[in-house]
């Protein structure tokens, strides 16, 4: 796919340009991790997964700074939301948007088991008629100039039933005012397992016709999303695993888009946004519960290493952040 192939997104009025976005990552796309993304070419974040209830429960406080922060270099910047009830979805959204988020993305998709058991998530696969009660009230509650968007799997499973109440609320959604809808090419039921449907995502796009949809799923390197895009029609991707330790991933694929060759990015590299992410992660969490959280950011960034088992283990064992920078003045030296 060349650079004059490659679709510009939009969601609703708000223009996002390239096409390539990070998507929601629960436990991983917190403010630190969307700022570096940001900054290494992705036009476009989302927090992970937040409870409805958290976000109505939440202090103004250091809690609140931490997870439900929006900041000048984040805009446009997107605050997915989960639940079960949809007054309370709607009452979360109206907050995230008076804290800064400019889109909500409601999540119709995690496959978690314990996120089923409490009717959420992937859950709502199995309930159209749920999903687009919480779609029409999270629509009417926030300003018309706020995108809402849906993050749905292609299913609970792969039966005819299944797939009989995604078309439901996929449609519906787009009639009560969806913006966009991002699709996961696996079921509820596969969670992580197996491949991604890239026909599933194809079929959804002709059936979308000029309704904005974006595809999700094996997305692992830059090249991945041109094929993605190319292959099934869709408006846009979103990255989720394939960026975690890589938000190199943004800048390579708009390389590759633009014709250029691509190359893992240097140690120097490496080393410089390690430690700007420890240092925004640092400034919203701490030193110790930084280091601590900071464990699983390292444990991905070392499969870029030349020497990916030893820095693993090297990032397994910090305990402080003076082993954290050890770490790096022994691994990533210049």
């Amino acid at each position: 796919m060349s650079k004059e192939q490659v679709p510009r997104l939009c969601l609703g009025p708000i223009k996002i340009g390239f096409p390539v976005v990070q998507a929601s990552l629960s436990g991983y796309s917190d403010w630190p991790m969307r700022v570096i993304a940001r900054r290494l070419g992705a036009p476009y974040t989302i927090t992970g997964a937040m409870l409805d209830r958290f976000v109505l429960n939440v202090s103004k406080g250091r809690k609140a700074r931490r997870f439900i922060r929006v900041t000048d270099q984040q805009h446009p910047c997107g605050g997915q939301l989960i639940g079960s009830a949809a007054e309370e979805l709607a009452a979360a959204a109206l907050k995230m948007v008076e804290a800064g988020f400019d889109v909500i993305d409601l999540n119709f998709a995690c496959p978690v088991k314990k996120v089923l058991g409490k009717r959420r998530g992937g859950y709502l696969l199995s309930r159209p008629e749920t999903a687009l009660e919480i779609v029409a009230r999270v629509r009417n509650a926030v300003p018309s100039h706020v995108p809402v968007t849906v993050k749905m799997r292609r299913g609970t499973d792969d039966g005819q039933h299944s797939r009989d109440n995604f078309f439901a609320i996929f449609d519906g959604a787009f009639r009560l005012g969806a913006a966009a809808i991002t699709v996961h090419g696996r079921t509820v039921r596969q969670r992580y397992k197996g491949s991604s449907s890239w026909e599933f995502l194809r079929e959804v796009k002709q059936h979308a016709g000029d309704r904005t949809v974006l595809g999700s799923g094996d997305l692992f390197a830059a090249q991945d999303c041109l094929d993605m895009m190319a292959q099934t029609g869709m408006d846009g991707v979103t990255v989720a695993r394939g960026a975690i330790g890589n938000p190199w991933i943004f800048q390579q694929v708009r390389a590759l888009a633009a014709g250029r060759s691509i190359s893992p990015p240097s140690l120097c590299d490496q080393r410089e946004v390690l430690a700007e992410h420890y240092r925004l992660a640092e400034e919203t969490y701490g030193p110790q519960r930084c280091c601590r959280l900071m464990r699983k950011f390292g444990i991905k960034y070392s499969r870029l290493h030349p020497q990916p088992a030893h820095v693993r283990d090297a990032f397994v064992a910090v305990r402080d952040p003076s082993q954290w920078q050890e770490v790096l003045d022994k691994w990533y030296a210049e």
